[in-house]
């Protein structure tokens, strides 16, 4: 999702009791019998949260969120006192009211209660609202009443209409995962608990406003959007975006939502394709819960690539250049609406629980779709990037286990990492491999959904589940079997224990394979790599042999003239997924040649997944002053959060005087970022971990 952080991770510890459990005789328990949850300073443990409504009224003129909030909620635990919820320093509280049912037909009572905000951690603070004794009775439903007003929290991105795609009018979008939607709304920030929803949002003539929510009205007259969302969901999950957007249906089920510039060339790429990966994912795990599937293009500030938000995915419009990446990216986030919204990993200690799954039912989808050979070469690409990680860390890293425990006050988005995707695809697929026949581990995945829908689970729930749906692999202690234990893969670092059969992609992963060999020796000769038409190559298989060219660097200038002289203009025409790799082979080589097309890419790109890894290959190497040169002359298209991330990648260690900037270098260099900004890392380049959502 984002740069890959230190490798210390988490927060407070609120227990949950999960009970305990002995796989084989002799063997070790598959999870500790106490789980943590990472990152909520809230006592959602003592409360049923039934429903919330939220009130909102957008204010673009000074970029603030007023309204309230109304929680329906029931106390489950005796003696409770105080009921604490998530919330943000950005996040302003006017007031908390509290409605409780009268007994008998009795009136209800309205009580003004009294509340404190206390730290918690650089990301959030805690609400604790004091509860008299008239509300606190065991099993009986309570009302409480938040109003609030937002100010500049990580959850929430202002786009003035310069950084918007038609450039004409503002936008407004909502980005909670992992844990900033508590500078959203006040709520149990926390992937364990799951209710259903509903929002009144007034707006300004012009805006059009979408929420992921089930079903949606608008009165024109009032300029109010009403949003329900009809089945449970996690806090991070609550989404919204607001600006000039339109629409176009492109199935029974679903319709594309883009400013009006983009929006025809968003309609001709995705056609009638996501009708038809539905159907195949529906086929393969059961049917689709959540009524619409729609997509909404953002502009390139969106800081990651995708966001599986319930009945309206996130993702971002830079995507759209790239068919091949768009197609895998829109088909993971479809694989969402079963493997981590229908079904949530309890923790963010185990994300791998929504991503692993994600990622292997998308790839299911994919096969299925468009066969096995393209799915193994999308696969390898991905398992390069993984070691390429792993090389970058080393064996012992603790974030590259699966079940990741945390140390106090670090953000649960670290964990957005390939381990956490591709490592988690690695053990379910191995799972499907015990099985020996993946249709009957189709029929378990079905049976799981079934099973555990709009839920929130641990690791220990599937894997007994798996052990329970296959009794001759649990008779057989397949948990327990060496070198492959079950408790390995969650709690063992570095590499996957062992990889998928990935043979089936050989005839497109080979040619790139050799082309790269014929690079590796010390002469390489023209006339055998003219043989290799990278025209007609897809995108998966060209960026597969840049990322091995540039895992090779650093290469001779003589090779690079080569290289260059081969493939520039070539590359020059084709998506930026592949001409960044190229230019990032260009800075990391210090080729000077080919230094204006870094320029104009840097120019003309503006998002952070093509615009971070540069500056950090460029401050990396010789190259600073250069790169300096080139953000200033675009800084004022960056969005504030990517533009103090680039001052940290600039400045951090330069002896450069920052009052001689110019006036669009708003904090110094020295600022912490916004949470969800963190620190760039010069010594991993984004390209090396960022994924969707």
């Amino acid at each position: 999702m984002a740069e890959l952080q230190r490798p210390t991770l988490c927060c407070c510890r609120k227990v949950l009791t999960v009970p305990g459990n002995k796989s084989c005789e002799g063997g070790r328990s598959l999870a500790h019998c106490r789980l943590v949850d990472v990152a909520s300073a809230s006592n959602f443990h003592s409360f049923k949260l039934r429903h919330f409504h939220l009130d909102l009224h957008l204010n673009f003129a000074v970029k603030r969120i007023t309204g309230w909030q109304v929680l329906e909620l029931t106390p489950v635990q005796p003696g409770v006192q105080s009921l604490i919820l998530d919330t943000h320093p950005s996040l302003l509280i006017h007031s908390v009211d509290c409605k409780v049912p009268g007994a008998s037909g009795a009136p209800d009572v309205f009580l003004s209660l009294t509340y404190r905000i206390e730290p918690f951690t650089d990301y959030g603070s805690s609400l604790n609202i004091s509860l008299p004794a008239a509300v606190i009775r065991p099993h009986r439903a309570f009302r409480v009443t938040i109003r609030y007003t937002t100010t500049d929290g990580p959850a929430i991105w202002w786009l003035d209409a310069e950084l918007t795609c038609g450039q004409t009018r503002p936008l407004v979008f909502t980005q909670g995962h992992s844990v900033c939607n508590r500078s959203f709304f006040p709520c149990f920030d926390t992937p364990a608990v799951k209710s259903t929803y509903s929002a009144t949002v007034r707006v300004p003539e012009g805006v059009t406003v979408l929420m992921s929510a089930s079903r949606s009205a608008y009165s024109k007259q009032d300029r109010v959007f009403q949003f329900s969302m009809e089945y449970p969901v996690p806090a991070y999950l609550v989404a919204l975006v607001a600006g000039d957007l339109q629409h176009a249906d492109i199935g029974p089920r679903s319709r594309v939502w883009a400013e009006p510039c983009i929006l025809t060339c968003a309609v001709s790429k995705l056609g009638g394709s996501v009708e038809r990966w539905l159907n195949v994912a529906e086929g393969l795990f059961g049917p689709y819960v959540w009524g619409r599937y729609d997509i909404v293009f953002l502009p390139p500030s969106f800081p990651i690539v995708a966001m599986e938000n319930p009945c309206l995915t996130f993702i971002i419009s830079s995507i759209l250049e790239s068919q091949e990446f768009l197609l895998i990216d829109v088909i993971h986030e479809i694989a969402h609406g079963w493997f981590g919204n229908a079904v949530t990993n309890a923790t963010w200690e185990e994300m791998w629980l929504s991503e692993g799954l994600a990622t292997y039912a998308q790839r299911r989808i994919t096969t299925e779709a468009y066969g096995e050979a393209f799915t193994c070469l999308e696969t390898v690409f991905r398992l390069d990037a993984l070691h390429r990680q792993m090389r970058l860390l080393g064996d012992n890293n603790p974030v590259s286990k699966l079940q990741a425990k945390f140390e106090p006050g670090v953000n649960p988005s670290s964990l957005m990492n390939l381990f956490t995707y591709e490592k988690g695809f690695c053990f379910v697929s191995y799972l499907s491999q015990l099985c020996g026949d993946i249709k009957r581990f189709d029929s378990f995945l079905r049976a799981y959904i079934e099973k555990f829908r709009f839920s929130s689970v641990i690791a220990k729930d599937l894997l007994d589940f798996f052990l329970g749906f296959f009794p001759e692999l649990k008779e057989s202690c397949v948990a327990q079997r060496e070198g492959l234990e079950f408790e390995r893969w969650l709690n063992g670092c570095g590499p996957p224990l062992c990889e998928p059969d990935l043979s089936a992609g050989r005839a497109l992963t080979g040619p790139v394979q050799h082309l790269c060999d014929h690079w590796g020796v010390d002469a390489p000769d023209p006339q055998v790599i003219s043989t290799f038409d990278l025209s007609s190559w897809s995108t998966f298989q060209t960026v597969l042999f840049l990322d091995r060219l540039l895992d090779r660097s650093p290469l001779s200038q003589e090779v690079m003239s080569l290289l260059s002289s081969c493939y520039s203009a070539l590359l020059d025409g084709m998506n930026a997924e592949v001409q960044i790799r190229w230019l990032q082979i260009v800075v990391r080589n210090s080729f000077y040649p080919d230094l204006p097309r870094v320029r104009s890419f840097l120019h003309k790109h503006t998002s952070r997944m093509y615009t971070v890894p540069l500056y950090e290959d460029l401050c990396g190497g010789v190259m600073k002053c250069f790169a300096v040169e080139v953000f200033y002359q675009t800084q004022a298209r960056l969005h504030p959060n990517l533009r103090r991330t680039l001052q940290q990648i600039l400045f951090q260690s330069s002896a450069l005087n920052i009052s001689t900037a110019p006036s669009l270098l708003t904090s110094p260099p020295s600022a912490p970022s916004s949470p969800t900004d963190p620190p760039a890392n010069g010594t991993i380049a984004l390209r090396d971990v960022n994924v969707s959502a």
